[in-house]
């Protein structure tokens, strides 16, 4: 995931002190290991938040979305470890496509303060489907009113879940307390766009920085279980 800010060091200090990250030129880091991108924003890369996907082949990838229905909105570039394109589906959900050369990507996660499950939020399930499917080659699996992408070796690549108003990615990352970073957020200048709610077993609250750019925040839900003994007439009777 990629910020793009008119102002990066303003960006930076309020990111920082909201997750804990270091600035490091191009890249936030977490640890000393990068979690997020950061740019200037300009005419082909409007100020917000960007989620790419990895891709080994810039080309061949470019050219399944043009088959499918998407299309091009910034050509490949060289970039700081690789090449990057901005692409959009046919609903109009904008993501990135990126071909590392000695960068990857994200180097952390699983942790507080760093990329939470990515997910496609959009009124045409159907329609995303079939482009991501044959863009990509993702299958869909429908579980507890949403679903989630596989690839084809069948790991869960990202989620798709209901909304309205067109399709976007939903940029998230993922905390330990979402009320107190929500509330933290407020403090240092941002809003909060939608409280805190549970969606299975993860709460999400949408977030807005100082700046205008928008993103989500995400934390387990843990339900507390409670495990009974039953203990019936299981000894043996003694004469």
């Amino acid at each position: 995931m990629e910020l793009a800010s008119a102002d990066p060091a303003r960006a930076a200090q309020f990111y920082g002190e909201l997750f804990g990250w270091e600035s490091a030129g191009d890249r936030f880091k977490l640890g000393g290991h990068a979690v997020a991108g950061l740019t200037r924003s300009r005419l082909d890369r409007p100020d917000g938040w960007l989620t790419h996907l990895s891709t080994p082949d810039m080309e061949e990838s470019l050219e399944h979305v043009a088959l499918s229905g998407g299309h091009c909105l910034s050509h490949p570039a060289e970039a700081h470890g690789g090449r990057r394109a901005i692409v959009a589906d046919p609903s109009g959900a904008i993501i990135g496509l990126w071909q590392g050369y000695d960068f990857a990507g994200a180097q952390a996660g699983g942790e507080p303060g760093t990329m939470s499950w990515p997910e496609l939020i959009t009124d045409d399930p159907d329609g995303a489907a079939r482009f991501y499917g044959s863009a990509f080659g993702w299958l869909l699996r429908h579980e507890f009113g949403s679903g989630e992408w596989l690839n084809q070796a069948h790991d869960a690549v990202a989620g798709i879940a209901p909304g309205y108003r067109g399709a976007w990615w939903r940029v998230a990352f993922q905390v330990e307390d979402i009320e107190a970073v929500a509330d933290h957020c407020e403090r240092l200048g941002g809003t909060i766009v939608t409280q805190p709610c549970a969606v299975g077993m993860t709460a999400f609250a949408e977030l807005q920085d100082p700046f205008g750019a928008r993103f989500s925040i995400a934390a387990p839900v843990y339900h507390p279980v409670e495990l009974t003994v039953s203990l019936g007439s299981t000894l043996p009777a003694w004469d």
